[in-house]
């Protein structure tokens, strides 16, 4: 069987969208988990299990980055490095994801 190549820009760009996507839980914003979930928005109590499932992306598209060796954690802060690295989603790395509370870096 053929070997596969796959390019690490691909990846890259994975983990640029799960990142995307994870701070877009994070912040309430609309995500694609809305666009299939659509009744959860009336549920407030169910944005834990939105940023549960970005979270779950997140360290997937990392998992596999790795097994590939590629470099992810350029793509990060060094925190937030470190929370991926401990692939446990706490009340700490909701709260602490951005450095400040009022970082530019939050997504558009």
């Amino acid at each position: 069987m053929d070997k596969l190549e796959i390019a690490p820009e691909f990846f890259y760009a994975k983990l640029s969208d799960a990142k995307t996507h994870f701070e877009r839980a994070l912040d309430c914003k609309h995500t694609e988990f809305d666009t299939l979930y659509p009744y959860m928005i009336e549920h407030p109590q169910f944005f834990w299990y939105k940023r549960y499932v970005a979270w779950s992306e997140l360290l997937t598209v990392v998992k596999l980055s790795e097994e590939l060796q590629l470099n992810w954690r350029d793509q990060f802060t060094e925190r937030q490095s470190e929370y991926i690295a401990n692939r446990v989603m706490s009340s700490r790395v909701l709260d602490e994801w951005y450095e400040t509370n009022d970082s530019k870096e939050h997504v558009g």
